[in-house]
């Protein structure tokens, strides 16, 4: 997980990211590794020396097996217990959201999360979605699979990012498979496959690294063949857009279009006299790249360090979220 970055070579190099083309070439280089491998999700299937035991998925093979997601009542209890121990820090000491989230704030979600989150309620809304597992390039990939009735829909691909799931596309799953149950046209739909990125919900976590946006792309890419389509498009948005970049850049047989709600693309040379919107963005990017983005950094450089509290600390994983 190297970043071919001269400031980050150097130990205890903090340089700040210079432009947001800077930032994104080092995002291209750690190859998303630091990402998706920033620490298991609350449920992430992972064999585990805890007492409670976690979900447990059964070993992808290269067949499109049916996969239903059920967490155990226990595991869900030592979740309950977790959040009810946290030692929580003091106050911040100022009054936004400048030194990280309040502590006010931080309560509240953990309290929320403890007393009146149900998580049964939202498997039996992703259990009404067909779910698969499949194995491609040694990794397991969770993915869901809806069919659409009318007979000419286009197949798509929907990548999601980081902090993200197939959660976030939930809500338009029903309207791109059958668009005239919701006032659309026959037309306009679409065989929808929302996959788990590799580290990600239901999907197996890599036991190497190399798994950047470009191996993530080839997997989708062998994937959709899988799924018997021959001509097929693909959407992204936040990482999501990068693997999805990479598959336009790659042009796998099958794929028609490509279409983005994070378009990586700068100019080689910032205008020597940019207009007032031209300036908004780039100051907005110089804001994410040294002041907003340490996250990124810590995941991307050191992301075995940051695991150890976000795998033990169920609040510490709310808050770093």
């Amino acid at each position: 997980m190297e970043m071919e970055n001269e400031s980050e070579n150097k130990a205890g190099a903090t340089a700040p990211f210079s432009s947001r083309r800077q930032f994104i070439r080092a995002a291209a280089l750690t190859g998303g590794a630091g990402l998706l491998a920033a620490g298991p999700l609350p449920i992430e299937a992972q064999r585990s020396a805890e007492k409670a035991p976690l979900l447990d998925l059964t070993a992808a093979t290269a067949e499109v097996t049916p996969f239903t997601v059920h967490v155990p009542q226990a595991a869900l209890n030592e979740l309950k217990r977790r959040l009810a121990s946290t030692r929580w820090p003091e106050r911040e000491t100022v009054g936004d959201w400048s030194q990280g989230v309040p502590l006010q704030k931080a309560q509240a979600l953990v309290a929320y999360w403890r007393d009146k989150y149900d998580w049964r309620r939202f498997e039996a809304r992703i259990n009404a979605f067909s779910q698969y597992r499949t194995q491609i390039d040694g990794v397991g990939i969770h993915f869901i699979h809806v069919r659409s009735p009318h007979q000419n829909a286009l197949p798509i691909i929907l990548t999601h990012g980081w902090p993200g799931s197939v959660v976030e596309f939930m809500e338009v799953i029903g309207p791109l498979s059958d668009p005239t149950r919701y006032g659309g046209r026959a037309e306009d739909a679409f065989h929808v496959v929302v996959p788990s990125l590799p580290g990600f919900g239901f999907s197996d976590k890599p036991l190497e690294t190399g798994w950047d946006v470009n191996r993530i792309a080839r997997a989708w890419a062998t994937l959709m063949p899988r799924l018997g389509y021959k001509r097929w498009v693909a959407q992204g948005g936040d990482w999501g857009a990068g693997v999805t970049h990479a598959l336009a850049h790659q042009r796998p047989a099958g794929l028609i279009a490509a279409h983005v709600n994070w378009q990586f693309v700068f100019p080689e040379k910032l205008p020597e006299h940019p207009t007032p919107a031209e300036q908004r963005a780039i100051d907005g990017a110089s804001r994410f790249a040294n002041d907003w983005s340490g996250y990124f950094r810590e995941q991307a450089t050191r992301p075995q360090t940051i695991g150890y509290p976000l795998a033990d600390s169920a609040a510490g994983q709310a808050l770093w979220i």
